[in-house]
């Protein structure tokens, strides 16, 4: 059973009446980017290409018009804030999958014309890009859609690192930031320890406000860079239409989303979590199931899941908010009544909560719980 499936079974389990999105992909999910060896970071993201070209040519999964009545984003455009994405190696299509991925939403060109959209190399310079990698190729084409569709008038600023090493990837955050962003996604992680953390101080800018993702793998060791205390750490959750419910909503806890609790990270003073001595993650959530995007280069659109959807969205309503470079970790939990708790589901997939002892590191309830944090956004108060 693949994951979309599990998260179908979820729904039914946490809400009645819920409706999810048609079954018109293939069954088998793929994670873009493999495992990766000693001082690398894995992209986060998985993918479920599509049957048939008759499927590939319509959106499969939550588009943006979705995730706007999800959330309740304003009608309203917003500022144009600069969104950096820190990223590893070249998507030669990803202005392209951009301009198709908007338009079909109905949102206001993004191009390099209008000086909406930038990519730029891990220095800041036009050229040259480093190599092609489909599975990053496809993680910076969510990153961008997800921008997108938390922040219809953002720029976007996309930097490109020569590897997913901890120093190309600490480089291309410093770079973003030098290029004038002021909120930077990355929608990466690895386990963390003293080789990542010597870069920590990349991930900590002044008038930044830096987002990660939470991880893939559920409740496990905490991921860097989302457990530094300097990053707003982002937790995942499955979607459902629930014509019953006044939101007409119904969100849990996605299985896979990371949450964990640091070996290394002091306690933040904004953290008043019990059973985590050090730093909890993750410190907020948003969908991370079957959000649809246009990938060229995997035949058209395709759904994709991952807290690598989840980061570059809050980026997004961080940047929508009028906050960019405000909001720190700190300034969400100050803030928490501003959410929509999201209290049912869990993240061990396969023990159903026993990995953590059906503790709030694994499973979601009412208030603060790691695998969502403090809850979704319910419009841009929180931010």
């Amino acid at each position: 059973m693949n994951r979309r499936w599990l998260g179908v079974l979820a729904a039914a389990v946490a809400a009645v009446g819920v409706v999810t999105p048609a079954a018109n992909a293939a069954p088998a999910a793929r994670a873009a980017c493999p495992e990766p060896g000693p001082g690398l970071l894995r992209c986060l993201t998985t993918y479920t290409p599509p049957a048939s070209r008759a499927l590939a040519s319509s959106p499969a999964g939550w588009g943006a018009d979705d995730l706007a009545s999800a959330y309740g984003l304003p009608a309203t455009a917003g500022p144009d804030e600069v969104i950096g994405i820190s990223i590893a190696y070249d998507a030669p299509n990803l202005e392209a999958d951009l301009a198709t991925y908007r338009a079909q939403y109905g949102l206001p060109p993004c191009t390099t014309a209008n000086g909406c959209f930038r990519k730029v190399n891990q220095q800041g310079a036009p050229a040259p890009l480093p190599a092609a990698d489909f599975g990053w190729a496809l993680e910076s084409t969510l990153d961008v859609s997800m921008v997108s569709a938390a922040c219809p008038s953002c720029r976007i600023l996309v930097v490109e690192g020569n590897s997913p090493g901890f120093a190309d990837l600490a480089e291309t955050e410093d770079t973003a930031v030098r290029l004038g962003a002021k909120v930077v996604s990355n929608s990466y992680g690895a386990r963390e320890g003293g080789a990542a953390l010597a870069y920590a101080s990349h991930y900590r800018h002044p008038g930044v406000t830096v987002v990660a993702s939470s991880g893939d793998s559920g409740f496990t060791a905490a991921s860097y860079p989302a457990v530094l205390a300097s990053t707003v750490a982002v937790g995942g959750t499955s979607l459902a239409r629930d014509p019953d419910s006044p939101r007409g909503w119904a969100e849990w806890a996605w299985p896979y989303g990371g949450s964990g609790c640091s070996a290394y990270i002091a306690k933040p003073k904004w953290q008043r979590d019990t059973h985590c001595a050090k730093r909890t993650v993750a410190d907020v959530s948003a969908v991370a199931e079957d959000v649809a995007i246009h990938f060229a280069d995997a035949g058209g659109w395709l759904p994709a899941s991952g807290t690598s959807a989840s980061a570059p969205f809050v980026a997004g309503l961080i940047g929508r908010a009028g906050h960019a470079g405000v909001t720190q970790p700190a300034d969400i939990y100050a803030r928490a009544g501003a959410f929509t708790d999201v209290t049912t589901g869990h993240n061990d997939p396969t023990g159903g909560g026993k990995k953590c002892g059906w503790d709030y590191l694994c499973v979601a309830g009412p208030g603060y719980d790691a695998p969502t944090g403090v809850g979704v956004p319910n419009g841009l108060a929180g931010f």
